[in-house]
This record gives C-alpha cells, sequence and structure tokens, in this order.
C-alpha cells in the first residue's frame, strides 16, 4: 500500500537513529519483553516506537486500523531496521556523505529536542531578556535630506562642491535642487528610517559618511557611480529597547535557541572526552613570531 511505503520512509532516519543507540540485546534471551515489540538480531524495536507509528498510520488514514495492518507496520519496521544494519555493516555511515549528513542531523536534531522539551517559565525569560538586552534594542533611526548630482551634467562632485558653498550660506535646499541637482530614480522618504532601509535608497558610502556625519549638517561631496551626493541629517533616534512584553515570543524563541546550542555543545564536549581525537599540525601553517610580537591588543569596540 502506498501509504505504508511513506510512512517506512518517513521513519527511516528513526529507525537509523535507533539501530545506532538502542542498547544490544543480550545473547540467548528469546523473549522480547514487554517493551519491545521485535528484536532484529542484536538490536530492538521499541513497543513506544512502533505504537507511535501506529498512531501516526491511524492518524492518516482517519480511521481505525485492523491487525492486519499492525502487522504490516511492524514488518515494515523491521525491514527498515534490516536494511539500516546491513548499511551500517557496510559502512555507510562513514562513506555516504548523504548518510552520513542525514545521521548527523537526526542526533543534533534530538539533542536539541530534549533541551526544548521544558517550556521556559517567565522568570527565565524575563532574565534572559535583561541579560541581553542589547540583542533586542531596535537600532537608531535617521531623518536625511539628500541632493543628487547626476554624472550626465558633466562634473558631479564639482557642481555638489558648488551647491553646497551656497546651502553653508544659507541657500534654500529645494531652490539649489530644482536649478542644479537632480531628480533621483528613489528619492529618500522624510521620515526615520533605519541604516539598513537608507543603504537601499543611497548606497553603502553615504550610509558610512553618515556615521561621523554632526545633525544638521551638509556633508562634502560623495561620489558614486551615478554621480555624487550631498547630505544632512534632519532627525536622530538613538538606539531604542523595547519593553519586554513588546519582544516576549522573540525573547522566548531565542531562549529556547540558545538551550538547544549549549545542550549542543555540551554533548559534543562530553564526546570528546571519551573519544581520542588527533589533528595534523601539519596542516596548519606555524604563526609567525615577528607578527604576534608586534600585534597590538584589540580592544573590546573593535571586536
Amino acid at each position: 500500500m502506498p501509504w505504508l511505503l511513506l510512512a517506512g520512509a518517513a521513519i527511516g532516519l528513526a529507525l537509523a537513529a535507533t539501530g545506532l543507540l538502542e542498547p544490544r540485546v543480550r545473547g540467548g534471551e528469546g523473549d522480547a519483553g514487554g517493551d519491545v515489540a521485535a528484536i532484529v538480531g542484536e538490536r530492538v524495536i521499541r513497543r513506544v516506537d512502533y505504537e507511535r507509528m501506529l498512531a501516526g498510520v491511524e492518524k492518516d488514514l482517519r480511521s481505525p486500523i485492523d491487525d492486519a495492518t499492525r502487522r504490516r507496520v511492524l514488518e515494515r519496521m523491521v525491514d527498515e531496521e534490516l536494511l539500516v544494519q546491513q548499511a551500517l555493516a557496510l559502512g555507510l555511515a562513514a562513506a555516504d556523505r548523504r548518510v552520513r549528513g542525514e545521521l548527523v542531523s537526526g542526533l543534533v536534531d534530538s539533542v536539541v529536542a530534549e533541551a526544548d522539551r521544558a517550556e521556559p517559565s517567565a522568570v527565565e525569560v524575563e532574565r534572559h531578556y535583561r541579560e541581553n538586552v542589547d540583542f533586542f534594542t531596535r537600532p537608531g533611526r535617521l531623518r536625511v535630506e539628500a541632493l543628487f548630482f547626476g554624472a550626465a551634467r558633466g562634473d558631479a562632485v564639482e557642481q555638489a562642491r558648488a551647491a553646497r558653498a551656497q546651502l553653508v550660506a544659507g541657500a534654500d535646499p529645494r531652490t539649489v535642487e530644482r536649478a542644479v541637482g537632480d531628480r533621483p530614480v528613489a528619492p529618500v522618504p522624510d521620515a526615520l528610517l533605519p541604516l539598513p532601509k537608507l543603504r537601499d535608497y543611497l548606497g553603502p558610502a553615504v550610509v558610512e559618511a553618515l556615521a561621523e556625519l554632526p545633525t544638521g549638517e551638509w556633508s562634502e561631496p560623495i561620489a558614486s557611480a551615478e554621480g555624487a551626493r550631498l547630505i544632512r541629517i534632519l532627525e536622530r533616534e538613538g538606539d531604542v529597547a523595547p519593553p519586554l512584553v513588546e519582544v516576549e515570543a522573540l525573547v522566548r524563541r531565542d531562549l529556547v535557541r540558545r538551550r538547544g546550542d549549549e545542550a549542543l555543545r555540551r554533548y559534543l564536549d562530553g564526546l570528546r572526552e571519551t573519544t581520542p581525537v588527533e589533528l595534523d599540525e601539519s596542516l596548519f601553517p606555524a604563526p609567525d613570531p615577528k607578527s604576534q610580537a608586534t600585534e597590538r591588543p584589540t580592544s573590546v569596540t573593535e571586536r
């Protein structure tokens, strides 16, 4: 039946992990016991996994399943386990990159899921927010005014420099724009915008100049392939840390994600403690003593 084939494909990875992690059956033990649905070689198919598969099949069929179907499901799981054992015996877990990737993904998901099982409490969420408030802080926004001088007019930078002299002397920006400027394809909205959005309108060179530009002052001409621009900041809004109630769902998701990352790191550290690992250091060039001696310390703000 097609649904059985689909069910088998869905549990393939789960059975692979079971085949790797499930304890071996003790030699000579013929009785599967109450917690075991089947014994395949020296491995077991757990009753809980069998019942979980039955529940999934029954849900897909949207009707109760009969005894014949129950047996076919278990036989299918036995077939999967036989294939897994043969694949491991052939060394596919070590040689086939696709199989290795699936096994790694399955085990990582298992470790992370174990850490995610406990829902964070309100106290934990609040503490995570306080300890990582910078991560959830919204970057500041700027409202800017920009004049554009297209390259088609000639020396756009010189035109921008002459226009800046008029602006500094008190000329109206709109009058200067009509006289010597050009209408950009996408004018900057007269609104507070974050730097990434301003970069979309003005380009990275202009946004980089905004970092050092005092509010209210016109910049020097900023050249680009299209021409040149003059820019000034009309309004500057600092970084905003939103109240927890506005970002609680985001904080909760981030806490769960970090818990999973930490659980995986602990799991890997444990594996490294019990499994000998040697690296061929000849693969990595030796550090230059001179560069180490002259290298100055990096400040926190430079990292």
